[in-house]
């Protein structure tokens, strides 16, 4: 702030057009919440729930916290009053904010079952029952009523690199979330890491950054929040999902922090959006995949490819590019595997598509795809700046350095085997390629292990199939059992289309037929082993709401099989 002073900072959208709060305006609040914390009797190392979307309020909260010497405890957005009720409970919250009465709707009954919260802030006006033991707060009035100077509060900070800055309940594919001990330095080795990435492979400007995945995620916590503040960028809220693309062109972004799914709902838009431009469209963009191919496998460019390529750069490559706004320099991709055709199209089109991978538990980034080292899709990059990455003897990735958690919350012991031998110990399976790029080639906890002791990796297998356009979602299984079989959810777009170019609706029979050609196609390219013999029609899309994803938007295995478990057995008999 006293660098950048009264340049833009955060930015939100209301009435239609975007307004901003500078740094010097966003540092005040900072320090006059931080401010009221005290005085409401937040003491250094207290534990204050943050339940927000993404909005500026989220990133003062965050370090009003921080800045009283407090933790930061984030939670979903989509968090049931049970999720609540555990984080509350587990952490011993002494405060909580949250951003609307929506919001707290949810988090009131949690909020009334504890003991441990004290004070209740809204940012907005909060519909006010009975409060019990609970101090109610008001956002505006708490600010209002103690003006801090910005210099005194920045003097009064106490913590340490060493310090807990935030717990993030990791979503937890299994069971209960467990509330991960950020420390401050583990943060800022993050930030340094990958500004030195940005700084070396792209040369660092004016950034504009576009926030739009769950802050209460260590990905966007420390990527889309305190990696824009470290380079003094420009972070826009986006307004949710189903305006980002026109958010993305408003707002012209420089850097995205995105998950694969995203990707793959892009990839599947530009294909049609190309295809309905007719074939010769359809025909630059084969070659471009085709060029793209040939850089990949590392072959010269044939002499009429370079007259193919300079179409191409003059005629799909533009209008791709448009749609992400014309400056982007990096889109970055984490938070789960993805696929490597996926990241191959985007490159195609002119678009550096970067893969990140990490834990929650290193801060969560660990290494990085980068132009200077070569963007394979098949690889996760190279290890952050001041990052110790090894594989262990039965193939694990282990990491140490600054960027390691301190532990889990309150569990020592799983802590102990998280932590054992001063590396963190990923619970994936990898390999270094000659190159010095991380390879991740399984999951240590998802392999299938078939019936003659064949190892299979189901999440590449799951991703072969979403990237059908006919396939929403699918979860695989096979352990113990001769072969794999699924639970299919079916593209809710496509079968709208599929219903009109019918005139009339889809019957199970249809879906299942037309799905099974999906399938065909996908296993055509699938080791024996690894083919979906059969399948099953999921009665419903998998949600955060039924607990079949998580929050991260990751599936979970044991739920959808408990849901489905009968029927997948069923696919084994006769």
């Amino acid at each position: 702030a006293r660098e950048r002073g009264d340049r833009p900072f955060l930015w939100r959208k209301e009435g239609g057009q975007w307004q901003s709060l500078s740094w010097t305006e966003t540092a005040q609040q900072v320090a006059s919440l931080a401010a009221a914390l005290k005085a409401e009797g937040i003491a250094p190392g207290d534990r204050v729930m943050l339940v927000s979307e993404n909005r500026p309020e989220f990133c003062i909260a965050d370090l009003a916290i921080m800045a009283a010497g407090a933790v930061t405890v984030p939670t979903y957005t989509t968090n049931t009053t049970r999720d609540h009720a555990h984080v509350l409970n587990d952490s011993g919250a002494r405060a909580v904010i949250v951003s609307t009465a929506k919001l707290a709707s949810a988090l009131l009954p949690a909020v009334m079952q504890t003991n441990s919260v004290k004070l209740l802030i809204g940012v907005e006006p909060l519909r006010q029952g009975q409060a019990g033991e609970v101090s109610i707060r008001r956002w505006d009035d708490l600010i209002s009523a103690h003006p801090s100077d910005i210099e005194v509060c920045a003097a009064a900070v106490t913590a340490t690199r060493n310090d807990t800055a935030c717990l993030i309940y990791t979503s937890g594919t299994g069971g209960a979330p467990r509330g991960v001990m950020q420390h401050h330095g583990a943060i800022l080795h993050n930030v340094a890491g990958c500004v030195d990435v940005i700084s070396q492979d792209f040369g660092w400007g004016d950034e504009i950054f576009l926030s739009f995945l769950p802050l209460s995620h260590a990905y966007e916590h420390s990527g889309g929040q305190f990696l824009p503040i470290g380079l003094g960028a420009e972070i826009y809220y986006a307004e949710g999902l189903d305006k980002l693309a026109a958010n993305i062109e408003e707002v012209r972004p420089t850097i995205m922090v995105v998950v694969p799914r995203l990707f793959e709902v892009l990839r599947t838009r530009v294909i049609k959006a190309i295809e309905k431009q007719g074939r010769v469209a359809t025909l630059l963009l084969e070659q471009a995949l085709r060029l793209d191919a040939r850089k990949v496998a590392e072959k010269s460019l044939m002499p009429w490819d370079f007259a193919v390529r300079a179409i191409v750069n003059r005629t799909i490559v533009p209008k791709a590019q448009a749609r992400f706004g014309g400056r982007m320099k990096a889109l970055v991709s984490g938070g789960a595997p993805l696929n490597p055709d996926v990241g191959n199209f985007f490159h195609a089109l002119g678009l550096t598509l970067l893969q990140g991978y990490g834990q929650t538990e290193a801060g969560p980034v660990i290494s990085v795809t980068r132009p200077s080292t070569g963007l394979k899709m098949d690889t996760v990059g190279t290890p952050l700046r001041d990052t110790e990455v090894r594989i262990a003897d039965d193939g694990e990735i282990l990491v140490r350095g600054e960027l390691v958690m301190h532990g889990y919350w309150r569990n020592p012991d799983e802590s102990a085997k998280a932590l054992e031998g001063g590396w963190l110990h990923t619970g994936d399976i990898g390999e270094f390629d000659k190159a010095g790029r991380l390879r991740i080639t399984d999951r240590k906890k998802d392999i299938i292990v078939n019936d003659k002791g064949d190892n299979i990796s189901p999440q590449r297998v799951e991703g072969m199939l979403t990237l059908q356009e006919e396939i929403a979602q699918a979860m695989v299984s096979g352990d113990k059992r001769p072969y794999l079989v699924g639970v299919l959810v079916p593209d809710p777009e496509w079968a709208a289309r599929w219903a009109k170019a019918n005139g009339r609706q889809a019957s199970s029979a249809d879906l299942h037929g037309a799905l099974r050609t999906a399938v065909d196609r996908v296993n055509a390219d699938l080791s024996t082993t690894e083919k979906v013999r059969q399948f099953v029609i999921a009665d419903e899309a998998f949600t955060v709401e039924n607990q079949m994803l998580t929050p991260s938007i990751k599936i979970r295995r044991h739920v959808i099989r408990s849901v489905y478990q009968e029927k997948l057995d069923g696919l084994y008999k006769g």
